[in-house]
């Protein structure tokens, strides 16, 4: 590489300037407090594991996205983490060993080896809350809710809310009992939403008649509220595990829907993000300004279990650098006064307060008289000056 590409950065991965830097780090400590409030505690997870219990567990997707590397002390692979979750579901599961209820949340960089949609960064700041230890729908409720405010925050304009319950599918395919094969077609199919590919495969599959078309009604309900009603009569006769998921959906929606009236409710039933991951409920924020969700989450109420403690679990996260990207919010730096550079004591116990009391000051090291383009990089509107012996704020 010649000196001239030296400043050249991998593909999806980018530098963060002051500006976009500022509005960064306004935004997740917004979130964070936000978090809080709701009784989330903070947590800060190891960027690099020990591979084998970095993964443990996890989906072979999270395998192909995690970076690989060789321990020099023990001669060990480790992983450099590209999710968060299971690292907090070992903190709960392991480390802080709890009975009740537990509320974390966590803001950090995680490292993907390959990016997940187009334009999309490998170096993402994942941020989000996860609730373990209660596997009511109460939990969920609070988490869509908690994720909605995470929008509002951030001043997202037209935002819908997709629910869906992973448990559905799972239910039907263990009724089908197909093969191997077919079930991986299948379930390829369902996640492209690829109707006449799912019509081929179940067609040809030696399954209940009844079954076939539940699962192909299945892939076809997506919409408003009432697509709930029409999901109870296509799936009357399903086992009756597929009506106590209808139930939790119904009593999840009722549940948000009295904390947020205005809320803009949409579902997929087929929707399988997360198939290997997820147990249950699963839910997601699009925007018309963004073609992948904005925020994401579900349950996951096995995730501990390799940790040695299966607790319920439900949470959501987003990845900060998209949501300050299509943010509404005007992000204003504060202007800065600026000082020459002066050892006199009475300016130094006057730089001295107004940095105390939150003013950004900075020091003039040019010899020169200040010029509107200094004025302008330093991000300053004032200056200190002398006047008769006493040194004064100025406007610029």
């Amino acid at each position: 590489m010649t000196s001239a590409k030296r400043w050249l950065l991998p593909d999806g991965v980018e530098e963060i300037l002051p500006a976009e830097a500022h509005k960064l780090e306004t935004l997740r400590r917004q979130l964070l407090d936000l978090y809080e409030s709701w009784g989330y505690q903070l947590v800060i997870t190891p960027l690099i594991e020990y591979l084998d219990s970095l993964l443990v567990g996890s989906s072979s997707d999270l395998d192909l996205d995690t970076f690989k590397i060789t321990d020099q002390l023990s001669g060990r692979t480790m992983g450099i983490r590209a999710d968060i979750t299971p690292q907090a579901a070992r903190i709960d599961a392991h480390c802080l060993n709890r009975e009740g209820p537990v509320r974390l949340c966590y803001a950090d960089n995680v490292l993907h080896t390959r990016p997940r949609g187009l334009m999309t960064s490998r170096v993402p700041i994942r941020i989000g809350a996860e609730f373990y230890g209660h596997s009511g729908v109460e939990c969920d409720i609070e988490l869509v809710c908690i994720m909605r405010e995470t929008l509002q925050a951030v001043e997202l304009s037209d935002v819908h809310i997709v629910l869906g319950h992973v448990g559905i599918f799972r239910t039907l395919l263990r009724e089908a009992n197909l093969d191997e094969d077919t079930e991986r077609s299948l379930f390829e199919a369902v996640q492209r939403k690829a109707h006449d590919e799912i019509d081929e495969i179940l067609n040809s599959s030696e399954i209940d008649q009844k079954l076939r078309q539940m699962l192909l009604q299945l892939t076809r309900l997506s919409g408003d509220e009432t697509i709930l009603k029409e999901a109870k009569k296509v799936f009357a006769s399903a086992p009756a595990s597929v009506a106590t998921e209808l139930d939790e959906l119904v009593a999840i929606v009722d549940g948000v829907k009295k904390r947020l009236p205005e809320i803009v409710l949409c579902f997929d039933l087929c929707e399988l993000r997360g198939y290997e991951y997820h147990t249950g409920i699963v839910f997601a924020a699009y925007t018309p300004n963004y073609g992948r969700a904005v925020a994401k989450g579900g349950r996951y109420d096995h995730i501990g279990e390799v940790f040695g403690r299966a607790r319920p679990a439900s949470g959501f996260d987003s990845d900060l650098k998209v949501l300050a990207k299509l943010s509404n919010k005007i992000f204003e730096r504060k202007a800065a006064i600026i000082v020459p550079n002066n050892n006199d004591a009475n300016l130094l116990e006057l730089v001295e307060t107004l940095r105390r009391q939150g003013e950004i000051v900075v020091t003039w090291f040019g010899d020169a008289k200040l010029s509107r383009q200094d004025c302008a990089e330093q991000s300053c509107d004032r200056h200190i000056v002398n006047k008769n012996g006493v040194w004064i704020v100025e406007s610029l």
